[in-house]
């Protein structure tokens, strides 16, 4: 589990992809990573991933087909910019929201708007998860989570403040862009619940 705090931004040095699918990602970061056990869960851009190797300023993890499919993890370069937040421990400050590091699907970013020293950044969600997506709610974007301000059928807005803004990969995104979007674990819950037994008898 997660709480869409991001505490440092990391810079990708090498994507291997396997011969039997998935990658190996490899992550240079400002961490000491040496401290950091094997089999550790990161949030990389909002995606739950394993450390499977390390030395001092860098960590390894596995990518599979799935997540290279469904994530933006599939556009990631040399020197791809990556929010970062290691897993909480028990006793560690809830921050942000409940996040599981599991992404729903992609948001287009639609317009990005300076509003004092703020941004107004409005995005496209995907059909099915628009209805998951509520005004004073929460959402993970790129692993970042923040409050949604206004909803209009599958477009919703939010508001980044200067730290959030400079602080995380937000300010190198641009119009048309897609990001990694997980929705509030509740309202994915409720959904389907409503789902299931709206298809029963009664």
């Amino acid at each position: 589990m997660f709480t869409g705090i991001i505490t440092a931004i990391g810079s990708l040095t090498s994507l291997d992809h396997k011969p039997d699918g998935g990658a190996r990602v490899k992550i240079k970061t400002p961490w000491d990573c040496e401290k950091i056990d094997l089999g550790a869960s990161i949030a990389c851009n909002g995606v739950c991933l394993t450390v499977v190797e390390r030395d001092r300023d860098h960590f390894s993890v596995d990518v599979s087909e799935e997540s290279l499919a469904v994530t933006s993890l599939k556009n990631w370069g040399e020197g791809s910019a990556i929010n970062l937040e290691r897993a909480l421990a028990m006793g560690d400050e809830l921050g942000g929201h409940i996040v599981s590091g599991h992404v729903d699907g992609l948001a287009e970013i639609m317009s990005i708007r300076q509003d004092g020293d703020s941004y107004r950044v409005s995005l496209k969600a995907p059909d099915h998860l628009a209805p998951m997506i509520a005004p004073k709610g929460s959402v993970a974007l790129d692993g970042i989570s923040l409050t949604v301000n206004e909803v209009d059928g599958n477009t919703f807005g939010i508001m980044v403040i200067p730290h959030t803004w400079t602080h995380t990969t937000l300010c190198q995104n641009q119009i048309g862009d897609k990001i990694n979007l997980e929705v509030d674990m509740l309202a994915r819950y409720v959904a389907r619940i409503i789902s299931f037994h709206g298809g029963q008898d009664g």
